[in-house]
């Protein structure tokens, strides 16, 4: 299986290096992995009850939610970081700045990265140095297809890369805008106050 895109023309003439250029844009099936599938998937990689894995994922969201409310960052090896991110109503006085300037609230991921080494360079001293380039984890093996034939409806409302730094944690409720950043695709706000997970 594969991750399939479709080819999308970008339309928006604001922007004159990238209208009228085509780009590959994610396209998804309307079906939802559901957690029994989860369940199901991680049997057959372990040695545990499908019955316990499912109970053990419905209470995965209680127990984020309950560490998020208590300001808590959350970190699940092999998928990443999870926290609290906001939004505030800017104010002129310090003193005004309070909890009730706080206009909207989002979960924040970084993705696990893995470092891997891609080669050696020797320096002029005859030291070696490791080549690495950094991998998401969970993504490092997605492979591409173009998807042919009609999309599915309203599944090509994805793929668009977030203009959030990734020190500063990918914003999950963001914009679903298509392309990538030189194709207009949209992009949430990284966490407000910008301090590195």
């Amino acid at each position: 299986m594969s991750q399939k895109y479709i080819k999308s023309q970008n339309k928006n003439s604001h922007n004159s290096k990238t209208y009228g250029k085509y780009y590959a844009k994610a396209t998804y099936d309307e079906k939802f992995i559901e957690t029994e599938e989860i369940a199901d998937f991680i049997q057959t990689q372990a040695t545990l009850k499908r019955s316990d894995i499912k109970a053990a994922l419905d209470e995965l969201g209680a127990a984020m939610k309950h560490f998020l409310e208590m300001g808590q960052k959350i970190r699940l090896a092999g998928i990443g970081i999870f926290k609290v991110g906001f939004s505030s109503i800017g104010v002129a006085n310090s003193d005004d700045c309070t909890a009730s300037t706080i206009t909207s609230r989002r979960v924040l991921f970084q993705p696990e990265i893995e470092r891997i080494v891609v080669g050696s360079t020797v320096k002029e001293n005859g030291k070696i140095v490791q080549k690495y380039v950094n991998a998401k984890t969970l993504v490092k093996d997605v492979a591409f297809e173009e998807a042919h034939g009609k999309p599915v409806a309203g599944t090509t409302n994805g793929g668009g890369s977030s203009n959030t730094n990734p020190t500063n944690g990918t914003n999950t409720g963001g914009s679903t805008g298509g392309g990538d950043n030189n194709g207009g695709g949209g992009g949430g706000n990284g966490d407000s106050d910008g301090d590195a997970i």
